[in-house]
């Protein structure tokens, strides 16, 4: 009971003092003096400092303007909330500051994230009437590659790309080193500015949290009357995509419209995609390719025991077979399986009044030479990937 009387009594006696320095503080503020005034005004009295519970953060911007800022500052990076509060906590809520504390974290988280396996991103492509350029640029999950950072960088480095000096040659595939110390102008939101391709990778890495990686591309024109064609797959806006086919037509005659050229050409850019060709003509399988595939039908012609003729006469059906999946002139046409690549562009050359041939062709997927194996444990399943 005494023990009781005595905690109660303390308590009244410690709250005075308590409420007291509560009432001059809001005195200070009505004066108009700052924060950091009113805590040298408490450093040179008596009174401990760790009583007052306060909080700086908290003193000087209410809650309901920390969410606000957390909101601004979370549209302005695309950075996880819990870094975004991070942040602006240990920058006093001033988000200027908080927004460079931010950039200098991620390119260490960035770095750190550098080994992780990225199969997922998209394609982009940019062109012009002789030149088409296809960039792949990887991250670790579909969900980022929705961003729309992610989606804008992708297309500036395909633009970027495409107005770099001319490779001179029809078909040209580049590696992540043909880029990424050219600078690019970037001009989003979130993301602007002049700086470097790596740079500007690395930023959007450490704002999106994953993995991302420009990994490859090629650009592909023609030289002589023709157009460069192209396709794109599951595409979540134009020049995006997962999967992307491209061809060159060219038809002989200088004065033959280029409109059907382009009409028939992106129908065939489907085709490649759809089919997934390996070589343009039967002259241009190379005889090992040839030979091997021989060797595996004559292998399983005789296990059927048939006379050597009949065995032959196999072998050669099913090699014409093996042409007509693998080379797109002789594949059947997708949009139309009673005719073939080749009718196609004879049909094509009697509707200009020109013979059309098919100069190049290319074809490319997101994660392609990226295995992904699902694993089953338990009640989980994930995606293990590895190069």
């Amino acid at each position: 009971m005494s023990q009781n009387i005595v905690r109660m009594a303390w308590s009244q006696s410690a709250r005075k003092p308590m409420i007291g320095l509560l009432f001059r503080a809001q005195q200070h503020a009505a004066r108009g003096y700052s924060y950091s005034a009113f805590q040298a005004h408490l450093s040179s009295s008596n009174v401990d400092q760790s009583a007052t519970l306060l909080r700086r953060f908290s003193s000087e911007v209410p809650a309901s303007e920390q969410m606000n800022l957390i909101k601004q500052l979370r549209e302005r990076t695309s950075a996880p909330i819990k870094d975004v509060k991070s942040s602006l906590v240990s920058c006093n809520w001033d988000i200027d500051a908080a927004q460079k504390d931010l950039r200098k974290r991620g390119v260490v988280l960035a770095a750190k994230k550098s080994s992780r396996t990225a199969a997922e991103g998209l394609l982009a492509i940019a062109q012009d009437e002789k030149r088409a350029a296809v960039v792949e640029l990887n991250c670790e999950t579909d969900f980022v590659a929705r961003n729309d950072v992610f989606q804008y960088l992708a297309s500036s480095l395909a633009k970027l790309a495409l107005s770099a000096r001319d490779p001179g040659e029809l078909v040209f595939p580049f590696g992540p080193d043909y880029l990424e110390n050219l600078n690019v102008n970037l001009d989003h939101p979130k993301l602007s500015g002049e700086t470097t391709v790596q740079s500007a990778v690395t930023e959007v890495a450490a704002m999106v949290g994953e993995n991302v990686k420009f990994r490859r591309g090629f650009i592909m024109s023609t030289t002589a009357h023709g157009v460069v064609c192209s396709y794109m797959h599951t595409c979540p806006q134009p020049g995006l995509g997962r999967l992307a086919g491209l061809i060159t037509l060219e038809a002989e005659d200088s004065n033959a419209p280029l409109d059907a050229l382009q009409r028939v050409g992106k129908s065939i850019a489907m085709h490649i995609v759809a089919t997934k060709p390996l070589f343009l003509s039967k002259e241009l399988v190379s005889a090992s390719a040839v030979e091997n595939e021989r060797d595996i039908l004559r292998t399983q012609a005789e296990s059927s025991g048939k006379s050597q003729m009949a065995m032959e006469k196999m072998v050669e059906g099913r090699l014409r077979k093996y042409f007509e999946e693998v080379v797109l002139l002789e594949q059947k046409y997708v949009v139309n399986d009673s005719t073939n690549i080749k009718s196609v562009l004879n049909d094509l050359s009697k509707e200009v009044g020109s013979k059309v041939t098919l100069g190049n062709f290319a074809r490319m997927e997101v994660g392609e030479g990226v295995s992904k194996i699902l694993i089953v444990t338990g009640k989980r399943k994930e995606w293990i990937l590895s190069k």
